[in-house]
């Protein structure tokens, strides 16, 4: 089964957002992510809900929310109101994980934890019932077009073998540093969804791209 390709939206080209967003609604693109910093949790400040008001007007695929803030509780209800379909937390940011992710279902939200390089996968062993999606940062957050970070593929060869330990079909994410070179490597290692931002946003083609990283992964 291929993976999900997840352009990302920090990457694209702002002036000209609504073609961006069209670009995706008809590539073979599965989700749009979408990624929210505060200048807090990660040096650099991206946007809020200004952009998701044209998102959740155009695109017609699902809407993967990315919250690289500290406190992300105070406005898991508006951005399900917002139209995000998935929205994730960094584990180093919510101090009651488990509060987090049962209000961001009750909200009708798959709920993501996302881990930084350094924080061990094995943290999350009794919070993963919990989680329908966890996002693998392979690059540190915060800034786009990072050198991919190896040890990825170690987190998610151990990850997937505690998703299937506990018979859950929580599904792994990657973001940063995804590429043409390393998409089928991490589909091999057990990644079921590929957050694709400078790759895609900066090739000449980047609906061929889409369907390149796509087809790397089959």
């Amino acid at each position: 089964m291929s993976a999900i390709i997840a352009p990302s939206i920090l990457s694209a080209n702002f002036g000209k957002l609504y073609e961006e967003i069209e670009m995706i609604n008809n590539s073979e693109a599965g989700w749009f992510h979408v990624d929210v910093m505060d200048g807090v949790f990660v040096p650099n400040i991206s946007f809020g809900f200004p952009l998701m008001k044209p998102l959740k007007e155009k695109a017609t695929k699902t809407l993967d929310v990315h919250l690289m803030i500290v406190d992300p509780d105070r406005y898991i209800k508006t951005f399900a109101d917002a139209g995000a379909h998935v929205l994730t937390v960094h584990y180093e940011a919510c101090t009651h994980l488990h509060r987090t992710l049962s209000e961001i279902r009750n909200q009708g939200m798959l709920a993501g934890v996302a881990l930084n390089p350094h924080t061990p996968v094995s943290l999350l062993k009794d919070i993963l019932p919990l989680c329908d999606l966890v996002c693998l940062m392979s690059v540190n957050p915060g800034f786009g077009g990072q050198k991919f970070i190896e040890n990825t593929y170690n987190k998610t060869k151990e990850l997937k073998a505690m998703i299937v330990a506990a018979g859950l079909s929580t599904k792994i994410e990657i973001d940063g540093g995804v590429s043409l070179d390393n998409a089928k490597l991490l589909t091999d290692a057990g990644a079921d969804v590929l957050v694709a931002g400078n790759t895609v946003f900066a090739s000449e083609n980047p609906s061929e791209t889409i369907s390149k990283l796509l087809n790397l992964t089959k």
